[in-house]
């Protein structure tokens, strides 16, 4: 069973309104589009992405004449909203983790605990899976990966482990590639599998997921009605770091000149800044983490649009 982390906070960074239109770039298995619903009025409107059909075939369970799923990744908002007639809205949440069905299913190949196909794609129907590009990827390039997706230091170590084995025998099980991983890492921290950070690597690169996240966030921003929220909680620091350096970058106004001979109104004008920050970074509470243990890692950062020309 997948358990939404943040549920409450979340949703309650968004302040819904009862007839406002809200979307959920991230349905997953629904925990906060059917906590967004109950607090919609009859007017109200909840539009879910989702680039992983099992998601998708769930959200479609969902009996709610507010609500309705699109099969697309989130760096589409903007032109699958307008094909819904939608140009603004009033809040959008981005939960940018892997679902528990997903790392759970063997067949998704998520795992480096379960046995089952070197898949790792977020969408199904398209791409290429883990096992075909490891076929064919260089040396070099998978060390890049590797260190700079994984944050792994022993990455060169990893991709020549990788190169010899797929010599002799095609890679093709998760388990097989955790145990070449497990090979090649001279030391981890207890209780901390050595192909975590392979395993993360290999499946951000080929789900662009870094890509993605940089190309909805502008999108985001243009999409929020003045006040409108927009929230996302991240997993890994890469995450992380990307959201809030974007939102401090477009919260704070361009840098005049110190002194310029222009009143205030004219500065609130040249400001290009869209956002303001609300709050701090929220993480989960203990009995959260004891609960869901996944949730430990998890960030939420808060961003509202401003009025325009305000602060």
């Amino acid at each position: 069973m997948h358990i939404s982390v943040l549920l409450h906070e979340a949703v309650d960074a968004l302040e819904i309104k009862p007839d406002g239109i809200y979307v959920d770039g991230t349905f997953g298995y629904g925990g906060h589009s059917r906590l967004i619903l109950e607090r919609l009025g009859k007017d109200g409107r909840l539009i879910a992405f989702d680039r992983d059909l099992s998601a998708v075939t769930e959200g479609r369970t969902v009996e709610d004449a507010c609500f309705h799923i699109v099969h697309s990744r989130f760096s589409r908002i903007q032109q699958e909203l307008q094909k819904l007639g939608v140009s603004r809205v009033d809040g959008v949440l981005l939960d940018l983790g892997v679902s528990s069905p997903q790392l759970e299913e063997a067949s998704r190949g998520f795992s480096f605990r379960l046995n089952g196909p070197l898949d790792m794609r977020m969408d199904t129907s398209q791409g290429q899976t883990a096992t075909e590009w490891i076929a064919s990827v260089s040396e070099d390039h998978l060390k890049e990966v590797i260190k700079n997706y994984g944050e792994e230091r022993f990455a060169k170590q990893i991709a020549r482990a990788v190169v010899a084995t797929r010599s002799r025998q095609p890679i093709v099980t998760t388990l097989q590639l955790a145990e070449i991983v497990a090979t090649a890492v001279r030391s981890r921290k207890q209780n901390h599998n050595p192909a975590t950070r392979t395993f993360q690597a290999i499946r951000i690169y080929l789900n662009q997921e870094l890509d993605e996240l940089s190309l909805s966030l502008p999108q985001c921003v243009e999409l929020l009605n003045p006040r409108g929220r927009l929230v996302i909680i991240s997993f890994h620091s890469l995450e992380d770091r990307l959201v809030k350096r974007f939102m401090r970058a477009v919260a704070n106004p361009d840098m005049l000149p110190r002194r310029l001979p222009i009143r205030n109104k004219e500065m609130r004008c040249l400001s290009s800044h869209k956002l303001r920050l609300v709050g701090k970074a929220v993480r989960p509470r203990e009995n959260e983490v004891a609960v869901n243990p996944r949730a430990r890692s998890a960030v939420m950062r808060v961003a509202e649009r401003v009025e325009p020309g305000g602060f």
